[in-house]
């Protein structure tokens, strides 16, 4: 009996550094600095709550709800703000913050979307693009509104 719930207490142990692990590991790339409304965040089949604060994951996808929007600051600094009923997808972000350079593609499958770029777009003129269902964004300005229907 005692050796049968020390394998158990040795395979919870082992479960539960192996969960932590893949917690560990995934790369925070951003985080929502506002919030209003209903605001999720899918990831890895899960649904989120997409409260103020919450760090974000490249490929991510945050949605918002008919009469919410959300503000998302970027470790670039590039600042995203996608309004009502919109559905944003973070496909792949990495990003040096010593030399500046780094990659950032986004989706908006639908809403509206402002971007001010950060250091990412600055550093290199085909560092950023912002895909819609219609056409392929490359960021090489500074600022831009897009919307998806």
């Amino acid at each position: 009996m005692v050796l049968a719930m020390t394998r158990i207490g040795v395979v919870a142990t082992v479960l539960a550094a192996l969960s932590l692990s893949t917690l560990v590991g995934a790369a925070e790339i951003g985080q929502i600095k506002t919030a209003k409304g209903r605001v999720t965040i899918e990831r890895d089949g899960h649904t989120l709550p997409g409260t103020v604060g919450a760090r974000l994951q490249s490929a991510d996808v945050v949605k918002t709800g008919a009469d919410s929007a959300v503000g998302i600051t970027m470790d670039d600094d590039s600042l995203l703000s996608a309004g009502p009923g919109s559905i944003l997808s973070l496909d792949r972000y990495a990003f040096e913050p010593t030399t500046g350079q780094g990659r950032f593609d986004a989706s908006l499958n639908k809403g509206t979307l402002a971007v001010i770029s950060g250091r990412i777009a600055k550093g290199s003129s085909d560092a950023m693009t912002v895909r819609t269902p219609t056409a392929v964004l490359g960021v090489r300005g500074t600022e831009f509104v897009v919307s998806s229907e």
